[in-house]
């Protein structure tokens, strides 16, 4: 396990590849990682929740790494690890100027990667905490993330122990989709003597369930969607 296990890291690429790989290689290290495709996407999910770094990639389409760094410095102080192609210096430099933290030349090895997040890491053992809980917005009805409690409007909204996982799951990763048997797997059930086919209908049971509390029309989410072949994915407002 990584000295810098239980860190929350955010992974920025437009490559779909790059980013699964760096997500499992993390997560085996013990860090609770999320992902993003673009800086558009990262941006969603920055304003929900707090992140202790971010690997982000240079060259990505539309807003590149670089200018992203340098917007996000109007704001915020978390830690930035910046990914070049090789040899582009250029690159590097306009990159710490902007603000990282650091950078790494691609292709690299994961471990040399773990070697600079864990540096990094160290330098700022103590990062900024933010002020007052973080939210995230579905329509008329917000989750206090940290706290794990859910509004509509002012009303308090009752959530179960299943429920109230399966917010903390999805407010993990907003806007990614997770896998109906990685949300058995998350929620601790395993196959059983049924296997994982059954405990897989009792999660999409759940999902029916909380769709009731946080959708205007729980036949048509907006919020909790369904990804056909995959899995479930939260998207907020």
């Amino acid at each position: 396990m990584s000295e810098g296990a239980e860190a929350h890291l955010l992974i920025v690429d437009d490559d779909a590849r790059i980013r699964e790989l760096l997500k499992r290689f993390l997560q085996r290290q013990g860090f609770y990682v999320s992902a993003a495709k673009d800086a558009a996407h990262a941006r969603r999910l920055l304003a929900g929740l707090d992140f202790d770094l971010i690997v982000l990639d240079v060259m990505m389409p539309g807003e590149d790494g670089i200018a992203f760094t340098t917007a996000l410095r109007e704001t915020l102080d978390v830690p930035i690890l910046l990914l070049t192609a090789k040899g582009e210096t250029g690159d590097r430099i306009n990159g710490l100027e902007a603000g990282a933290d650091d950078y790494l030349s691609k292709p690299f090895e994961p471990k040399e990667l773990l070697l600079r997040i864990n540096a990094i890491l160290r330098r700022v053992p103590h990062p900024a905490q933010s002020v007052g809980p973080k939210m995230l917005h579905l329509g008329g009805v917000r989750y206090d993330v940290e706290n794990g409690e859910m509004w509509n409007g002012e009303a308090p909204v009752r959530l179960t122990a299943t429920e109230s996982m399966l917010m903390k799951i999805f407010s993990a990763r907003p806007g990614e989709v997770v896998g109906r048997a990685q949300l058995v797997e998350d929620l601790g059930r395993g196959g059983g003597p049924d296997g994982g086919g059954a405990q897989e209908r009792a999660v999409d049971v759940q999902i029916t369930r909380l769709r009731r509390k946080i959708e205007a029309d729980p036949k048509q989410p907006r919020y909790l969607q369904t990804v056909r072949g995959a899995g479930y994915m939260l998207v907020c407002d």
